[in-house]
């Protein structure tokens, strides 16, 4: 699980995302969201790039909506993942963004992208 703040900045990861991405979040810290999508190369299933915006965090967060796919990352060790992500975003009592929290599990590992 991820959890990213109004301003677009990745606040936490749990253990679970941290085996996905190859770094416990206490070695990371904060980081902003457009910075860890480019670590994480992410890319179609057929290996095309994916804009950040079209991530299902990304469509939380821009589009203030739900989404879900299948997508290929990249985490720090190199392994390039199969995932299902899903994501949604987080509002207050109005209709104000307070973040977008994601979810994803693993399919199957790919080629090493490094």
């Amino acid at each position: 699980m991820f959890l990213m703040d109004a301003r677009g900045v990745l606040v936490f990861y749990n253990d679970a995302a941290a085996l996905l991405i190859g770094k416990a979040f206490g070695e990371m810290g904060e980081i902003p969201a457009e910075e860890f999508g480019a670590v994480l190369k992410m890319k179609t299933p057929e290996g095309r790039p994916l804009r950040r915006r079209d991530t299902p965090a990304g469509i939380a967060f821009f589009e203030r909506r739900p989404a879900h796919k299948m997508l290929a990352a990249t985490g720090y060790d190199g392994v390039q993942r199969l995932v299902h992500a899903t994501a949604f975003p987080l509002f207050g009592t109005t209709t104000e963004l307070h973040g977008v929290v994601s979810v994803f599990w693993q399919v199957a590992d790919l080629e090493g992208d490094a």
